[in-house]
């Protein structure tokens, strides 16, 4: 079993976390906010454990659950303590004050600007971004297991991803190197406005990207 490390305390932290305890991986939760981090904690139950924004990293496997700004400034904070470690970038940058563009510069991705700003040598995974924090929560849609697509330049990092998602009765899609992240990125531009738009007032942010036979 995988010990997992989530920093963030949010819907995605949670749904990530759930995920992880029902894989029956040990969590520990990372937050600023010390109350939000001990009520996720409490949420969670037995298995989970929180700690302040400058504690121990202990998982082997740490899940940035923040928004892109806030993963750059984590990566930054934690240097060092990064070593060795697979960090997983959740964000996607999307400007979200208009949901019609993405905030990173053409030909790079919010991963690959996270690589740019980790001091460590850490193995920068993309996945979970295309799920949305209340179905992954559930893990499927419809009765259908949602899809984890994965992308990282380093195979053996990816494998224990994809691990870590099987076994969270999850499907994992290795999508290839980490410059993939720029596609699954923009995929969610798309998605993401369709959350909000006022002409699919079916899609509440309960929505999931599936690959069918």
């Amino acid at each position: 079993m995988e010990q997992i490390t989530i920093i963030g305390s949010g819907n995605m932290a949670k749904a990530i976390a759930v995920r992880m305890l029902k894989a029956r991986h040990s969590v520990q939760i990372l937050g600023r906010n010390g109350e939000k981090t001990r009520e996720l904690v409490e949420i969670l139950g037995a298995g989970a454990q929180g700690g302040g924004e400058g504690a121990v990293i202990e998982g082997g496997i740490v899940f940035l659950a923040v928004p892109f700004e806030e993963a750059k400034k984590s990566v930054i904070f934690y240097g060092e303590a990064l070593a060795g470690k697979v960090v997983v970038d959740i964000s996607n940058p999307v400007d979200l004050a208009t949901f019609d563009q993405l905030l990173t510069p053409a030909g790079t991705s919010a991963a690959e600007e996270i690589v740019r700003h980790t001091s460590a040598e850490a193995f920068v995974v993309k996945a979970f971004n295309t799920c949305f924090a209340k179905p992954l929560e559930s893990g499927s849609v419809s009765g259908v297991p949602l899809d984890v697509f994965i992308a990282g330049d380093s195979e053996q990092a990816k494998v224990r991803v994809s691990a870590v998602v099987a076994a969270a009765g999850l499907r994992p899609i290795d999508v290839g190197p980490l410059r993939r992240a720029r596609d699954l990125e923009a995929m969610m531009l798309l998605i993401m406005g369709l959350q909000v738009s006022p002409e699919h007032k079916n899609f509440n942010w309960d929505t999931s990207l599936n690959l069918l036979p």
